[in-house]
C-alpha cells in the first residue's frame, strides 16, 4: 500500500468558506496524476476519540459501558461508546479519552490502550477518530456537559449483548461498531 502523497495526486490549495466552533469548511483544489485540476468541499476537523470501557464480573465475563444520547442531526437517541471531540488544542488523544471517559460515564481507566484510528467519512472530511480500550476502571464523579450529556443514559451491557446490538442494527455509530469488534478480538487474543 502506498503512503500519503505517493498516489500521484497533489493538493494545490484551499480557501475557507465557513468557520464554526470546532469545524471549518474549505473549498480545496487538487491535481490528478494526469494533471487535471479538480475541486472538493472539505470539512476540517480536530478529530475525536472514542473509548470502549470494559468491566469484568466475578466470573470474568466482560461488559462494556455505553451511552444512549440524543443526536440532533438524526433527531434520535443513539447508543454509542463514550466519545468526544479533540477540542483542547495540543491535548494528546489519550488524555482526551481519559477526560471524556470521566465526563460521560464517571470512570477512570487504570489502563488505556489504543485499538485503532479510523477515518469516519474520508470522502468529505479530514476527521479521524482514535479508539481506545479502557480497563481497570474505577468510579469517579461524572461531569456532564450540555443538554445531550445531561440527559443521556449510561448503559452497562454484556459485551456479547453489545455485539448482538451491532448485528441487529441497534448500534449504528461507526466508531462504536469498530471499537466493539476490535475489543472483542483483543480480548480473545
Amino acid at each position: 500500500m502506498e503512503g500519503p502523497g505517493s498516489s500521484g495526486f497533489r493538493f494545490v490549495g484551499e480557501r475557507e468558506v465557513h468557520r464554526g466552533h470546532l469545524w471549518s469548511v474549505t473549498v480545496a483544489t487538487f491535481e490528478s496524476p494526469d494533471g487535471v485540476e479538480f475541486v472538493r468541499d472539505v470539512v476540517r476537523s480536530p478529530g475525536a476519540v472514542a473509548v470502549v470501557p470494559v468491566l469484568f464480573d466475578a466470573e470474568g465475563l466482560a461488559s462494556v459501558v455505553l451511552v444512549e444520547q440524543y443526536r440532533p442531526p438524526f433527531d434520535e437517541l443513539v447508543v454509542e461508546a463514550p466519545a468526544g471531540m479533540r477540542d483542547v488544542p495540543g491535548e494528546p488523544p489519550e488524555a482526551t479519552a481519559h477526560r471524556e471517559l470521566a465526563e460521560e460515564v464517571g470512570l477512570r481507566a487504570g489502563s488505556m490502550e489504543l485499538l485503532t484510528v479510523v477515518y469516519p467519512s474520508p470522502g468529505m472530511t479530514d476527521a479521524t477518530t482514535t479508539i481506545f480500550l479502557a480497563t481497570e476502571c474505577e468510579a469517579v464523579p461524572r461531569e456532564a456537559h450540555g443538554p445531550e450529556e445531561q440527559h443521556m443514559r449510561v448503559l452497562h451491557v454484556p459485551l456479547a449483548d453489545a455485539l448482538a446490538m451491532v448485528d441487529d442494527g441497534r448500534i449504528r455509530n461507526a466508531a462504536t461498531i469498530v471499537g466493539l469488534l476490535a475489543t472483542e478480538r483483543r480480548l480473545r487474543s
